[in-house]
């Protein structure tokens, strides 16, 4: 009966926020329009022009696409990517969607290459309805969710159609709500998966003593990207100057959000005057950037005001004020915060740690591996407030020698745990 009065709020719900969404697309003149940040305008929006989109690329369309992969958002393409690459390689063809409008915007401009993707789409919401026209278009032969996409209608209809259907990367602990009391509804979900691939045994564990038993350990995929990244050809002159002033080593706060992050990373900067930072929000709109350069007391420059000729012996701090370069500009700082640690959407501090930067976050890393792996292999620290962060800023800066070493000690780690994609893409041939 639960698991029955989910399925119908569910629905119910999600045909809700679909009209409205519709309605909002097509009247932007509406005051509700205008409630909503850029991000969210960009999502609504997107939803309209991609299922206008696929509905188009895909009328006259011939065969089947080989794979639909599906990723929540950026950080999740972190994983696919390299898979995706591997497969396209072999002359697969490829359709990736995303929930959040931070992924499909970062690779709009982005090469086949580089993705691995053909085609780059928002999600259609998950009605029954856009569920039947989305895989009516692409009549996928296979598809893959990563990490922890658990989408109602997508995933039973999949089922239904007999479509084999993997999760990749998944990592499940005992806060996981398939371990839950109101869990029945996901738990009962797992049928759908044709094989889940998983980041640990833990997680394998926990999946059999609830009822499934399809699934593997191959390891995460996103260590393959951050190598693949810091082997990349890649510089950036005006991040190199800025670099290059500092006398001492330049900490980078990646994926910063306004919320929690910004106060401890602000109160770290404004405590050391004489160091270079660079700061990297997680949104970039006129209204974060004013929150992010209004917390900071010490002489700031954004990306976008600099050139070629600025003078940086004064500037403490370089705000970058762009998305889709983060994992590479990591290359040119020697510690690093990553934000999301305050939340339960902690970004990547794989990215960081290929370079050999000895990584700070938050407390919420409940729901991921590499963290608490790292805090074990000791180049890696959980922070609760400035001060932690402060702390853990000076030891470092302090002690060039320990620095060093763990600094050799990350990039070994990572280089180590890479090497996964050829595994899974032999086990989604």
């Amino acid at each position: 009966m639960t698991q029955a009065i989910f399925k119908f709020g569910y629905n119910v719900l999600i045909n809700l926020v679909t009209w409205f969404f519709g309605y909002l697309a097509t009247n932007h003149h509406s005051p509700l329009y205008r409630l909503f940040g850029i991000k969210m305008r960009l999502f609504i929006d997107g939803q309209k022009t991609s299922k206008k989109a696929i509905k188009q690329t895909f009328a006259n369309k011939q065969g089947r696409v080989d794979y639909w992969f599906h990723c929540a958002s950026l950080g999740e393409f972190g994983i696919a990517r390299p898979i995706m690459n591997k497969l396209h390689d072999e002359g697969r063809s490829i359709v990736l969607t995303f929930f959040s409008s931070t992924g499909v915007e970062a690779l709009a401009n982005k090469s086949v290459a580089y993705t691995g993707a053909d085609h780059i789409y928002y999600l259609p919401l998950d009605t029954k309805r856009n569920v039947r026209s989305f895989l009516d278009a692409l009549a996928p032969k296979k598809a893959v969710f990563i990490k922890s996409e658990f989408w109602m209608n997508y995933l039973n209809e999949l089922y239904r159609r007999d479509i084999p259907t993997y999760l990749v990367s998944a990592y499940f602990t005992e806060k996981s709500v398939l371990n839950k009391w109101y869990g029945g509804v996901f738990r009962n979900l797992l049928k759908t998966f044709s094989r889940i691939y998983t980041q640990d045994f833990e997680s394998v564990t926990r999946l059999d003593t609830i009822g499934y038993h399809d699934a593997i350990v191959t390891g995460d995929a996103l260590y393959d990207n951050a190598v693949a990244n810091s082997l990349s050809p890649y510089e950036n002159d005006i991040v190199k100057r800025f670099c290059n002033t500092a006398k001492q080593g330049v900490l980078v706060a990646g994926s910063i959000d306004t919320k929690h992050d910004l106060l401890l990373v602000a109160q770290v900067v404004n405590n050391h005057p004489d160091r270079k930072f660079i700061v990297v929000p997680h949104e970039v709109d006129k209204k974060h950037m004013q929150q992010v350069t209004a917390a900071l007391s010490v002489k700031t420059m954004c990306y976008a005001d600099c050139n070629a000729s600025t003078d940086f012996s004064e500037v403490n701090v370089l705000v970058i004020d762009y998305v889709g370069e983060l994992a590479k500009l990591y290359r040119y700082g020697q510690l690093a915060y990553v934000g999301g640690g305050f939340t339960s959407l902690l970004h990547s501090v794989v990215e960081p740690a290929v370079y050999g930067l000895p990584v700070a976050f938050g407390p919420r890393i409940d729901r991921k591996a590499a963290p608490q792996l790292m805090i074990q292999s000791g180049f890696g620290a959980m922070v609760r407030n400035a001060r932690e962060l402060d702390t853990w800023y000076c030891q470092m800066m302090a002690d060039e020698e320990r620095r060093l070493q763990l600094s050799a000690v990350a990039k070994e780690l990572i280089l180590s745990s890479a090497g996964k994609t050829a595994i899974i893409v032999r086990e989604l041939e």
